[in-house]
């Protein structure tokens, strides 16, 4: 179990260890999801964007748009 502790601005650092085994970089965004008193963290990566494609049954689109718009903030 790793622990971290939440700053006076309610950031956390992700340990590294964990930062490498799931491709979390600088820029990641990271989905919060509250389900049954708990906070879940997913971090929406290039991989698991890929891996996810055609999960809401729209053939992949609404994924493809979530990462053409990461490419533009990735230039900006």
């Amino acid at each position: 179990m790793q622990v971290t502790a939440v700053t006076t601005k309610g950031q956390v650092v992700i340990p590294a260890r964990i930062r490498r085994k799931y491709g979390i970089k600088v820029g990641t965004k990271i989905e919060f999801i509250e389900e049954n008193g708990e906070i879940k963290l997913f971090p929406l990566t290039e991989e698991i964007i890929d891996k996810n494609i055609g999960f809401l049954g729209t053939k992949g689109k609404l994924l493809r748009k979530l990462k053409e718009e990461k490419e533009t903030e990735r230039k900006l």
